[in-house]
């Protein structure tokens, strides 16, 4: 029970990977605030948690607008007194090229997969103690991609650049912050993607599931990673050494 009473923001909570975490957190022992645009998918998975025992919240979230961001982080921290892990999981995809993609979509895809991220660590830290973590969820798109999927591919590297930065910056407050790095996982976003779809895309080496990320996710946030601080742990079955 590494997480017991441990308090977990998931953002994205309600479907494919974030569930995934959000289940495992609570397994674990997890007190889950459960964080997605879509209430269906983030009521669900409270439901399937709380039917295992396991104590969760929904919170309607969009990642893109800071209030909703600072509303999350507050509904958390009154109903539990604290964060001790966020996972910042939610995200989307465009699938144009850079030529045709209207400048709004570009800013829109940076909101949700990266400025959300900066906001949900910025409003979270003053509620993390000591020996906390943050995750996020990145991408091999930010180390090897493919053609029209440029906004997300540069969403995912800067994540990762913010979180070596980030890490400095928390480190005398003995919070850590990492990444995990999916390669293709077993998610409507994998099956829907048009580049998947026409073959733009390959999917070299083997298909993971969401279970097999959250498994990395919870490592990452629990105490025997006290170790690693600042950087990105691949999770792609070997994708990106298949590809290179």
């Amino acid at each position: 029970m590494r997480f017991k009473d441990k308090v977990c923001i998931v953002t994205g909570g309600g479907s494919g990977i974030g569930k995934a975490a959000c289940l495992r957190f609570a397994r674990e022992g997890g007190k889950v605030a459960v964080a997605d645009l879509n209430e269906a998918h983030g009521q669900g998975a409270v439901q399937e948690i709380q039917s295992g025992g396991g104590e969760a919240a929904f919170f309607r979230c969009d990642v893109g607008n800071p209030a909703d961001v600072k509303a999350v982080v507050k509904q958390t921290a009154d109903r539990w007194g604290r964060i001790d892990v966020l996972v910042n999981d939610a995200a989307m995809m465009t699938f144009q090229p850079i030529v045709d993609l209207p400048d709004g979509d570009f800013d829109k895809v940076l909101n949700v997969n990266l400025r959300s991220v900066f906001l949900f660590c910025k409003y979270s830290v003053p509620h993390m103690p000591p020996g906390s973590a943050i995750v996020n969820i990145s991408s091999v798109h930010a180390h090897e991609t493919s053609p029209n999927v440029v906004p997300y591919a540069s969403s995912k590297g800067g994540m990762e650049a913010f979180t070596r930065g980030v890490a400095q910056e928390l480190a005398a407050k003995k919070i850590r912050i990492n990444c995990v790095a999916p390669g293709a996982v077993d998610t409507p976003m994998l099956w829907n993607n048009p580049n998947v779809k026409s073959g733009v895309e390959k999917v070299g080496g083997a298909i993971g599931k969401p279970e097999d990320i959250a498994a990395a996710i919870c490592f990452l946030a629990a105490p025997e990673a006290r170790f690693i601080n600042g950087t990105t742990l691949m999770v792609d079955g070997g994708r990106v050494d298949i590809l290179a």
